[in-house]
């Protein structure tokens, strides 16, 4: 089992930054791909970002590529999502998510799941 804990959502103005923290309890961190994924209300959760167990190959969505950067310190077992240019579209909750492996952007992949913060971007 593995206990995902989110941290450092809040309320920003557009154009602003946020930084996400994730910390995994339970299991060897190293072990598991990471990812980041959002819900906004009224609308499926969808991918954000993932990054693999060495944090050597990670992927983005198209609307987030050169805005996010998703990092992870596995000695503080510890994934991160710096989140710039931040956009009203950005609003949601954001949730991170464990897979045991390889990285992958399919959500229905992903074992563990945090509760979630959410981020709200005003215009």
């Amino acid at each position: 089992q593995v206990q995902l804990v989110e941290s450092g959502g809040g309320l920003v103005q557009a154009g602003g930054s946020l930084r996400l923290s994730c910390t995994a309890s339970g299991r060897t961190f190293s072990n598991y791909a990471m990812g980041w994924f959002r819900q906004a209300p009224g609308k499926e959760r969808e991918f954000v970002a993932a990054i693999s167990r060495s944090g050597g190959t990670t992927y983005y969505t198209n609307s987030v590529k050169g805005r996010f950067t998703i990092s992870r310190d596995n000695a503080k077992n510890t994934v991160y999502l710096q989140m710039n240019s931040l956009k009203p579209e950005d609003t949601a909750v954001y949730y991170c998510a464990a897979v045991r492996g390889l990285i992958t952007t399919t959500p229905d992949k992903y074992d563990y799941w945090g509760q979630g913060t959410q981020v709200t971007v005003s215009s």
